[in-house]
């Protein structure tokens, strides 16, 4: 008899993304003549910058040539970038994080699904809510999520709220979790954390031996000087975090796939006889039994935005995309919404003031544009949908004039 996982069977009716593209779908099928502009799903639309481009074709020729062809690579990833990862993300912001402290993946959403894996199935976790759904989906696949409540929630989950009443920004857990999840610039929301806001949960976790999982992947946003880029800049957070940052919306990565994690050789887990052990040396083990690396072409065109004209392209991509969140935002404002997000992030969090499904299928029919239902993002999301910034300038400029003109 071939048994399944059960717990699959455990998880919400679909993947958000997956039922908005069915919707999505079926919208086209009775409209084939209507341009839709997708401002939902958080894929960029810009090209790569020349230098990623111009170091993979130098990249290709390499294979083309017996004495610079790579076959496997080292599955922790080159050092010719992870030396530079450690240089330019981390120390030249006064940030001790070395090369052998990185681990260069194939994406970001990969990292933070399977991290929980170094972890036993009676650690209590904490997840933000609204929250971007591989947190959640992984642990309860994993069978640490318990069953589905009547609202919609697991029974085993610390469900930690992110509401307008808060800033959007999560209360430390009112009873003592293991691993909690956090993502600043946040995803959903767009939401930033200060120095001293996030100082508090790296105090909570040393004075619990709880383990912070967290997302930077949206970090090349920030423009605030008072927001951390990493939540190494909070003092002891070596100990008891790991960081996940991503290629993909600082270099418009998406379709090429490349990513790091952050695993500090201070941080360590314990076994039920109290004995430490490193999660560095975890990871590495899961990484070499489970993954062959990131490809080596890929891995020069990452490499290329760690230089003076790389970091100029870069910051330049991303500067599009928050003028685009600035064009979201001044038409909102007009049309008398309430909403967060958008300054040091690419997301808009908008107050739908009715059922975000209902919300999303009226800018369908209405105007065409594809937004996303914040109710996907956990309960705390009702009422909310997200708007993205990754798109071409006129999509964005149109998408908001047929808004205003339809709603």
């Amino acid at each position: 008899m071939i048994y399944v996982n059960e717990n699959f069977l455990k998880l919400q009716k679909s993947y958000l993304f997956v039922e908005i593209a069915k919707r999505v779908e079926e919208y086209q099928k009775n409209n084939p003549d209507k341009k839709i502009i997708r401002m939902g799903i958080g894929d960029v639309t810009l090209p790569l910058p020349k230098v990623c481009i111009d170091a993979m074709q130098k990249a290709v020729s390499d294979m083309a040539n017996r004495d610079t062809f790579k076959g496997y690579g080292p599955e922790q990833g080159y050092s010719f970038l992870r030396e530079k990862i450690a240089l330019w993300d981390f120390q030249k912001r006064g940030v001790d994080i070395s090369a052998d402290e990185i681990f260069v993946s194939d994406g970001a959403k990969c990292d933070t699904g399977n991290f929980q894996e170094l972890f036993d199935l009676s650690v209590k976790v904490a997840i933000p809510d609204p929250v971007y759904p591989v947190y959640l989906d992984t642990n309860v696949m994993a069978g640490r999520a318990g069953n589905l409540n009547s609202d919609g929630r697991y029974e085993n989950i610390v469900y930690l709220e992110c509401t307008k009443e808060n800033g959007f920004l999560p209360d430390l857990p009112k009873e003592k979790v293991d691993v909690i999840y956090l993502c600043f610039p946040n995803n959903p929301t767009g939401a930033v954390i200060t120095k001293d806001e996030l100082k508090k949960w790296v105090d909570y976790a040393r004075e619990n031996k709880a383990i912070i999982l967290f997302d930077a992947a949206y970090e090349a946003f920030i423009r605030d000087d008072s927001i951390p880029h990493s939540i190494y800049e909070v003092e002891g957070a070596k100990e008891v975090a790991v960081e996940f940052r991503s290629f993909s919306k600082t270099a418009g990565f998406t379709g090429v796939r490349c990513a790091y994690t952050v695993v500090p050789k201070e941080c360590y887990g314990y076994t039920k006889n109290n004995k430490k052990v490193s999660l560095r040396d975890l990871w590495l083990r899961r990484q070499s039994t489970k993954f062959n690396g990131v490809s080596y072409i890929v891995q020069r065109g990452a490499e290329a935005i760690y230089s003076e004209e790389g970091a100029k392209q870069v910051r330049e991509l991303i500067n599009y995309y928050l003028e685009n969140a600035k064009i979201i935002k001044d038409s909102l404002e007009k049309m008398g919404y309430s909403f967060v997000g958008g300054d040091n992030s690419p997301y808009v969090w908008i107050d739908a003031k009715m059922d975000s499904w209902e919300f999303f299928d009226l800018l369908l029919n209405k105007c065409g544009v594809v937004c996303t239902p914040g109710s996907g993002f956990g309960k705390c999301g009702e009422g909310y949908v997200r708007i993205s910034a990754f798109n071409f300038r006129e999509n964005v400029v149109e998408a908001m004039e047929r808004i205003k003109n339809s709603l």
